[in-house]
């Protein structure tokens, strides 16, 4: 692995991160530091006397302008820089195709989660804050069961994995860890890029294996398995849920941060009442204040899960020149940072860096 490549990469990523979230941050902060928010407002109540739809229609206009600068800088990260580095196979038509409907099913999201915040707004203004928290952690349960379905054959292909060896090989590993699989599926991701993965995604019935045709292609079974086995170990732990806790007490600190804010800035910035649509940006900018404050919190609380997946899956298949293999091999393929900056890891990494987990793997004592 080319360490200083990949260390470019990401270095340029993360650029590109921060330059979206500051973009983000300074559209929000302008409309709700000036009158702009209060004239989108006006804009779309001229159209309509329903607040429902006007909420909607302020969302709609909010996007757009959103997208004014996002756009640019998305085609830049992951369109340029990915080919620069040799990672993405899709021409700019289909990318574009794509960028589309992620735009189009992320609007169709923020529409409806907007909608219920502003519900719960006109319906019970004191603790609108809990309500909307309660609904989200809700419909985040929904989205991690549904998808598989729903979700996830929008953007890609899945198929029945045609490898019967292979197949009933991982199934009875899923059993031998105790979670229940609806089947397993080959993931068709060569088309877009050349980076491999692997997944368990969905809840219950809807629970799958979905390995990636890169890694299909290019991995022995043995590795493939202890791959799996690290993601069997998120549904084992219980992962999932501790995720979906964090996020919903994420969620009522950011609401009630908003309401804090709101009642303290609402009426200097213009705002009619509560449920005015012109104070989305202030709701927006509290809510994502508190996130980016507890950020490296639950960055930490992530690589403490995937340690403990790297031990599971080490355990379960008690093949550690395996997972060392799968490792490097990832690695690679996905220009992954060997050795980050322990900064970089404390503000932007989810998983332990590659060396650890190659070292962890050395000093396995099975």
């Amino acid at each position: 692995m080319n360490e200083d490549k990949s260390s470019r990469y990401h270095r340029l990523q993360r650029r590109a991160s921060i330059a979206s979230f500051a973009w983000s941050a300074a559209l929000l902060v302008t409309l709700a530091a000036t009158s702009g928010s209060v004239h989108i407002r006006d804009a779309v109540t001229a159209l309509t006397a329903s607040p429902a739809l006007a909420i909607v229609l302020y969302v709609v206009a909010l996007t757009i302008l959103h997208e004014i600068g996002a756009f640019p800088l998305a085609l830049y990260s992951d369109y340029f820089l990915e080919h620069r580095y040799g990672l993405s196979r899709q021409a700019l038509r289909e990318w574009l195709l794509d960028h589309a409907k992620g735009t189009a099913v992320g609007l169709a999201l923020v529409i409806g989660l907007a909608s219920i915040l502003y519900w719960t707004m006109r319906v019970v203004p004191g603790s609108w804050w809990l309500a909307s928290g309660l609904f989200f952690a809700a419909l985040l349960v929904t989205f991690v069961h549904l998808a598989p379905v729903l979700l996830l054959p929008v953007f890609f292909r899945f198929t029945p994995l045609d490898a019967p060896v292979l197949r009933e090989r991982l199934e009875r590993l899923a059993e031998r860890a105790g979670a229940r699989v609806m089947g397993v599926f080959r993931w068709e991701l060569g088309s877009k890029t050349s980076k491999a993965n692997a997944a368990l995604a969905g809840s219950g019935r809807t629970r799958r294996i979905l390995i990636a045709d890169t890694m299909l292609d290019q991995y022995s079974e043995d590795e493939i398995e202890v791959v799996l086995a690290h993601e069997l170990a998120h549904h084992v732990h219980r992962d999932i849920w501790t995720g979906i806790a964090y996020e919903t007490a994420l969620t009522l600190a950011g609401f009630y941060a908003a309401h804090r804010v709101l009642a303290w800035l609402g009426p200097r910035a213009g705002l009619t009442s509560l449920s005015d649509p012109a104070g989305l940006p202030l709701v927006l900018l509290a809510a994502g204040g508190v996130s980016l404050l507890l950020m490296p919190a639950a960055l930490a609380l992530s690589r403490s899960h995937e340690r403990r997946a790297d031990r599971f899956a080490l355990d379960l298949t008690r093949n550690p020149s395996a997972f060392a293999s799968a490792m490097r091999r990832l690695g690679a393929q996905n220009l992954a940072e060997e050795r980050p900056s322990r900064v970089v890891q404390l503000l932007f990494y989810s998983h332990p860096p590659l060396a650890e987990r190659l070292d962890a793997a050395a000093r396995w004592p099975g």
